[in-house]
C-alpha cells in the first residue's frame, strides 16, 4: 500500500469528531445550566407569607430528551433536543414567574430569570467551548 502521508489517520480523526464533541459536551451543558440555575435561584424573590411551593424551587434543569414541566416558563412543557439543555421556571403549582420576571399593573417587576442567564451565560459557554475543543484534541 502506498504512503498517503497521514490522509488516512486524518480522516480517520475527522469522522471521530462529531462523536466525541458530542459525547464531551453532555457534562459541559449540564454543568453549565445548574450554575445559571443556582444563580437564578439567589436572585428570584422570597415570600415568606406563603407556604406553598416557591418560585426558587420551580427553577430546574432539564437534560436532553427530556420534557419541561408543565407550565414552565419560557414555552411550557417540550421535550429538549439533543445536545441542549432547558432552565425553567414555575410548574403547575406555580405558574406566576412570567409575572414576577415582567411584573403588572399592579406589582413591579422582580427579575430573577433573564438576569442570572446573563450573569452565567459566558462561563458556561466557555466550558462547553473548552470541552468541545478537548474532545477534538484527543479524539483518535
Amino acid at each position: 500500500m502506498a504512503n498517503d502521508g497521514g490522509l488516512s489517520s486524518f480522516q480517520k480523526r475527522m469522522k471521530a469528531v462529531p462523536l466525541a464533541a458530542r459525547q464531551a459536551v453532555q457534562p459541559a451543558l449540564m454543568k453549565g445550566a445548574e450554575e445559571i440555575a443556582a444563580l437564578q435561584r439567589g436572585l428570584a424573590p422570597d415570600d415568606p407569607a406563603t407556604s406553598a411551593p416557591d418560585l426558587k424551587s420551580s427553577i430546574e434543569v432539564t437534560g436532553p430528551g427530556r420534557a419541561t414541566p408543565p407550565y414552565s416558563q419560557p414555552g411550557g412543557s417540550m421535550v429538549v433536543p439533543e445536545n441542549a439543555v432547558a432552565i425553567t421556571a414555575g410548574n403547575s403549582d406555580v405558574r406566576y414567574p412570567h409575572l414576577q420576571e415582567f411584573g403588572t399593573r399592579n406589582h413591579a417587576a422582580q427579575p430573577f430569570f433573564w438576569p442570572g442567564f446573563r450573569l452565567g451565560r459566558k462561563r458556561a459557554m466557555n466550558r462547553v467551548k473548552r470541552a468541545i475543543g478537548k474532545a477534538i484534541r484527543e479524539a483518535k
